[in-house]
């Protein structure tokens, strides 16, 4: 087994939201509302809507993985609950960080289709181990992604060790 893992900076960080950002207008999609998937896609959601101009955003809470290739049976949506009748008619954009298996992107795509949103989505990268594939898409990976805000785990386990 190796330990390869597909490591993303915050200098490529910038580099992957500006390119979807410009593949997103290029297509002639112009999202009024971005919903960022929380807690991964929080930071995507932020800088991409910063690159659409896009001032209207919202999470959506949703957990699967409990830690590295731990996870849940299924995916939960989990409270706060993003407002979907007010998504209802609108061009909506789906930020995470990463479609792995694609059921939490498939979860909260559905989701956003049965409130009546014109709902497409958005990640940093794309495993071929997902369930559906998101409409934009900086890089393909089969490896473990370490992102800039989440690689070095929390404050409160370091704290605890």
């Amino acid at each position: 087994m190796t330990d390869e893992r597909e490591r993303l900076s915050w200098d490529d960080f910038g580099v992957a939201t500006r390119d979807i950002s410009r593949a997103i207008l290029a297509d002639g999609f112009h999202p009024e509302v971005v919903v960022a998937i929380a807690r991964g896609g929080l930071l995507p959601g932020g800088a991409i809507a910063y690159g659409l101009g896009v001032k209207n955003c919202g999470a959506l809470n949703v957990e699967f993985y409990t830690g590295v290739g731990t996870v849940l049976d299924a995916p939960e949506v989990l409270p706060p609950a993003l407002d979907l009748s007010y998504l209802e008619g609108r061009r909506v954009l789906l930020v995470d960080d990463v479609a792995d298996s694609g059921r939490t992107l498939d979860l909260a795509v559905k989701l956003l289709d049965r409130h009546g949103a014109e709902a497409r989505s958005a990640v940093i990268y794309t495993k071929p181990t997902t369930v559906v594939t998101p409409d934009y898409s900086w890089k393909d990976t089969t490896l473990w992604i370490e992102f800039p805000w989440s690689h070095l785990g929390s404050v409160a386990e370091e704290d605890a060790a």
